[in-house]
């Protein structure tokens, strides 16, 4: 039996999703060309999929759903700035002015970002 890891994610405009994921995230963070079917968008990414599904009256949530585990966190953070995504700064963590935090161990940098529909994502590189 094989098993590939899907994230569903919830969108409110399918549509400014699917341009989001595809031509913003897609380039810096290998996210391919979407299948689309009547109910969803299907991105390979990675060995898995993020599937993306309309849901009439829907409203983000305060956590993150997705993150990417990066080998360079400032430069993933300068691509994706370069395309229009802004990091998100949460005063009093002390993260840099890029919008990356150090984890006090030494043991990661992440940073955070929405998605055109207010989804929290993510990127972390391990230490």
């Amino acid at each position: 039996m094989t098993a590939r890891l899907m994230v569903m994610i919830c969108v409110s405009d399918r549509e400014r999703a699917r341009a989001f994921y595809g031509d913003i995230l897609g380039p810096v963070l290998a996210i391919g060309a979407p299948a689309i079917d009547p109910f969803g968008d299907q991105f390979p990414c990675g060995a898995g999929f993020i599937r993306l599904t309309a849901v009439p009256g829907w409203q983000p949530g305060q956590y993150p759903v997705l993150g990417w585990q990066v080998d360079d966190a400032a430069a993933a953070v300068a691509a994706l700035v370069a395309n229009g995504v802004e990091m998100l700064i949460y005063p009093g963590l002390g993260q840099d002015a890029q919008g990356l935090w150090n984890a006090p161990d030494g043991g990661a940098r992440v940073a955070w970002f929405n998605d055109s529909e207010g989804n929290l994502l993510s990127l972390t590189q391990q230490g």
